[in-house]
């Protein structure tokens, strides 16, 4: 099986099993044994055609002779494939994008009348009047947001800043990497790498963090296998280093899977960890993680973070709680969440002002609560913190501890925007509760 099929098989999975293309993607070149160059373009196409789907239908429109609506899924599926290599992808003979597109027709769309038909006439249509069609116009089918969600996601960005959003939502995801200080050190670690056949440069402005390329699968590096760095963007370990977490803190993770954030902890030098999540099956990733990181002082376990755990109360120098959101903010990641409809996701504020209120307890006086999410929506950011301090006024807003290329802070909260510090998009608030 090779890329091209692979890729369809993402796309079809995405669809029909509404799960998310990140873990889709990685479980089906596991399963089709792709190698490093054929993983590397099944990546590419399938993350290319969500990320691009609503301009490709803008030009699918214009070469069928039918409605757009009146093709079958999969049909659609490979045509998108076909005009995304075409159209996108400068090193794909025109031959190959338009012949292997119609072998993926014969294969799935057998019980189509003249798919193979279709499909080869689409794309020969697309080769003759390449450059000729009427260009995209608008945020909308220029970036492929629907409009809907830049609707939502622009009283929050705000308009200097989304189009560069938008722009950066599209583009290839860096393979970012934290250094296991406890086992080496950055410098030896990008030698190690190097060695490896990996591409490294230091990030431009957290320390021990590395962005790496021509990584191949990442965990079949014997650097990885030795635990010596984890997977981790810089705005999810900027959160971590703004909860303040001091040598020997007992620290709570709460929504912790697959324990990135408990890493983090344990680099900024935590006691102990007490790292928990609600789904049972990603306990075992924690712990495997926390082993292969030389983490023995990292304890995992099934807690849900809504429900109380009395044993926990007033226990943790630091309590994270980086909670389930909407993911708005990792969309150059999870290409398919920009079309959620974002009115599935109007409870989850309610959520989690539960979970926050919830791991309130767990913090010693004078500890930190550090709340977190990955979307940019004001309802489940600063709505939910606002929201918690009224009815919780032993807390209080304490300003962040940035780097030295961010303005300084004071309010205590801070929103990253894809396009502008290179991370995804995320919401910190730091919230101290009081000694007395």
């Amino acid at each position: 099986m090779g890329a091209r099929e692979t890729a369809l098989n993402v796309l079809i999975a995405c669809r029909k099993e509404a799960g998310w293309s990140n873990g889709i993607l990685k479980e089906y070149i596991s399963r089709d044994r792709l190698d490093r160059r054929e993983a590397a373009l099944a990546t590419r196409l399938s993350y290319g055609v969500m990320q691009n789907r609503i301009k490709l239908d803008h030009y699918l429109s214009q070469l069928l002779t039918g409605k757009l609506k009146d093709l079958h899924p999969a049909i659609r599926d490979i045509l998108h494939l076909g005009l995304y290599q075409l159209y996108e992808m400068d090193r794909i003979p025109q031959s190959a994008a338009v012949n292997e597109s119609v072998t993926l027709a014969k294969k799935y769309c057998k019980k189509q009348r003249n798919a193979s038909g279709l499909v080869n006439g689409v794309l020969r249509n697309a080769v003759r009047t390449l450059g000729q069609l009427k260009a995209p116009s608008g945020w909308e089918a220029i970036y492929s947001h629907p409009q809907k969600l830049i609707d939502m996601l622009l009283p929050y960005v705000g308009k200097q800043r989304m189009e560069a959003m938008l722009k950066a939502n599209n583009e290839v995801p860096p393979t970012v990497v934290q250094v296991n200080a406890l086992r080496t050190t950055a410098a030896e670690l990008t030698a190690i790498l190097e060695a490896e056949g990996v591409g490294v440069a230091p990030h431009g402005w957290l320390e021990n963090c590395l962005v790496l390329s021509g990584t191949g699968s990442l965990e079949q590096l014997e650097s990885f296998q030795k635990g010596l760095f984890y997977v981790q963007d810089a705005a999810a370990k900027l959160s971590v280093l703004c909860a303040g977490i001091q040598p020997g803190d007992k620290v709570l993770d709460c929504c912790a899977a697959p324990g990135g954030k408990s890493f983090g902890a344990a680099m900024c030098g935590a006691g102990r960890i007490q790292s928990c999540d609600i789904h049972a099956h990603k306990i075992p990733l924690i712990q495997k993680g926390a082993e292969r990181l030389g983490l023995d002082f990292l304890e995992a376990c099934q807690q849900d973070a809504s429900q109380p755990n009395v044993q926990w109360v007033g226990e943790m120098d630091v309590v994270i709680a980086d909670v389930p959101c909407s993911g708005y903010g990792i969309i150059r990641k999870k290409p398919d969440i920009r079309y959620k409809d974002p009115d599935t996701m109007l409870e989850l504020p309610r959520l989690q002002l539960e979970i926050l209120k919830n791991q309130a307890n767990y913090v010693k006086p004078g500890g930190t609560l550090l709340y977190s999410t990955c979307t940019l929506v004001q309802a489940e950011n600063e709505g939910v913190v606002e929201a918690f301090l009224q009815s919780n006024p032993d807390f209080y807003r304490e300003p962040l501890p940035l780097p030295a290329n961010f303005p300084e802070n004071t309010s205590g909260m801070l929103a990253l925007v894809p396009g502008e510090y290179d991370t995804d998009g995320f919401f910190i608030c730091r919230l101290r509760r009081k000694s007395s």
